[in-house]
């Protein structure tokens, strides 16, 4: 009667550890983070894999965009921030280019997103798949859908936008001043020889010591009135050997 027992009370104290245990395996499942981030982009030109700033070509009349980072396949949502219009498309490559700028991305969406060209500012949003996402197809706002099915069938919906709806997106905009953070000093001779340095290895002239307070002094190249107009400066700097460089918007 007693080995029945005792059986009884092991074999409940299993079936309800095993329970357990595959109660909690089922909560701690992990869930998939999905990439998003926001910054300046490169839009493609042959010359820039001809001189070796990016390691990839790219078709400029295709909706593509290259990623050091997401696989390839990777469905992801194109946003420009400053007039919400987006696109619907997929990683195409993996590449190498200036740590500067978020992504690489082909003409065909930057003008179908209609981006400020000289500051070439999105979003981007890695999507979950589903029916919904059709490979080589991109999308656009529903409130322009109307517009879109009047398109055939067999061309990206974008098309209307980009050849109908561009406007010049660099009117009415705010100014913006923007600097390159090369490093911040203690002593105002170390940030010195630095900038002697630069001007004798680089072609760059417009950099500058500002004075932050009494123990730090930040060397600045700048200004620029554009992203765009930076970018070279940021390019030379970075074949120096410069990476951790910050840019100031003012």
């Amino acid at each position: 009667m007693i080995i029945k027992k005792l059986a009884l009370l092991l074999s409940t104290t299993l079936l309800f550890s095993c329970a357990t245990y595959n109660y909690n395996e089922k909560n701690n499942i992990n869930t998939k983070k999905y990439f998003s981030s926001k910054g300046f982009v490169l839009i493609y030109e042959d010359k820039l894999f001809i001189e070796k700033i990016i390691n990839k070509k790219i078709n400029n009349n295709e909706f593509q965009i290259i990623h050091n980072k997401l696989k390839p396949r990777t469905p992801v949502k194109v946003i420009n921030p400053e007039n919400s219009k987006f696109v619907i498309t997929y990683i195409y490559k993996n590449a190498t280019y200036p740590k500067i700028f978020d992504a690489v991305i082909s003409s065909k969406i930057a003008s179908a997103l209609q981006l400020d060209l000289n500051n070439p500012y999105i979003e981007i949003i890695e999507i979950k798949k589903n029916k919904t996402f059709v490979a080589k197809k991109s999308s656009i706002f529903d409130e322009e859908k109307n517009v879109a099915e009047k398109a055939p069938v067999n061309e990206v919906v974008m098309d209307v936008i980009s050849s109908n709806n561009l406007k010049d997106t660099n009117k009415n905009l705010s100014p913006k001043i923007f600097l390159i953070g090369v490093n911040d000093f203690y002593y105002k001779d170390s940030a010195v020889n630095l900038k002697n340095e630069i001007i004798k290895k680089t072609k760059i002239k417009n950099i500058y010591i500002k004075k932050i307070n009494n123990t730090k002094y930040r060397l600045l190249i700048g200004p620029f009135k554009s992203f765009n107009t930076l970018k070279n400066s940021y390019i030379s700097l970075n074949d120096l050997g410069f990476e951790d460089l910050i840019i100031y918007k003012e």
